[in-house]
């Protein structure tokens, strides 16, 4: 050692010297270390500052959860910037999806211009009535899954928010289907 370098390491804690021998392993130090590789990372994706804090909350919450299950220390910024392209193009695919849904309904109401009269209002407003009761019929989790599979959520995400398996989420989606129409379809029968 230099004579710099031995007086530095005299100057030091002993618990620096010594932790300066392994990489750190507790989540403040992960996150310290590896916060701007993340959020570079996620901004080259996204070009979005706000979505790119967003999908580097969702790392960090994804690491402090599997802190125990991470890779070793020569690992971890690797497996960091993996999860952080994942959960970018998760982002990027769900908010893609939602647009593609604002600009349907935007570009039907656009073009709905003899929806102002009051006879069109009162059909819409029983649609969405026999809509709701339908619903409202559809046994549990398939209702849920129906409901949030309609507001673009991945079937991992849906399983995340229901606490329940990702396999189920697609059958309990198709048969909650299956359900609504039977459903309004005799509402529908009913009151028309």
């Amino acid at each position: 050692m230099t004579s710099r370098v031995e007086a530095l390491s005299d100057c030091a804690p002993k618990e620096t010297v010594a932790d300066a021998a392994y990489s750190p392993r507790t989540f403040d130090d992960i996150f310290i270390l590896h916060h701007r590789s993340v959020y570079r990372t996620a901004y080259a994706l996204v070009r979005d500052g706000g979505l790119a804090e967003d999908v580097v909350q969702e790392v960090f919450l994804r690491l402090y959860r599997n802190l125990d299950d991470a890779p070793e220390d020569e690992l971890l910024r690797a497996w960091l910037l993996r999860v952080t392209l994942n959960v970018a193009r998760n982002t990027l695919r769900s908010r893609s999806r939602a647009n593609v849904r604002e600009e349907a309904f935007a570009k039907t109401h656009a073009e709905d211009g003899k929806a102002d009269s009051p006879e069109c209002e009162l059909e819409r407003q029983r649609e969405i009535r026999a809509a709701r009761e339908a619903l409202a019929h559809i046994r549990e989790p398939m209702r849920s899954c129906l409901w949030l599979k309609q507001q673009g959520m991945s079937y991992r995400e849906i399983a995340h928010a229901l606490s329940i398996n990702e396999g189920s989420v697609g059958s309990f989606v198709a048969r909650g289907r299956k359900e609504f129409l039977r459903v309004y379809g005799k509402i529908g029968g009913r009151k028309g």
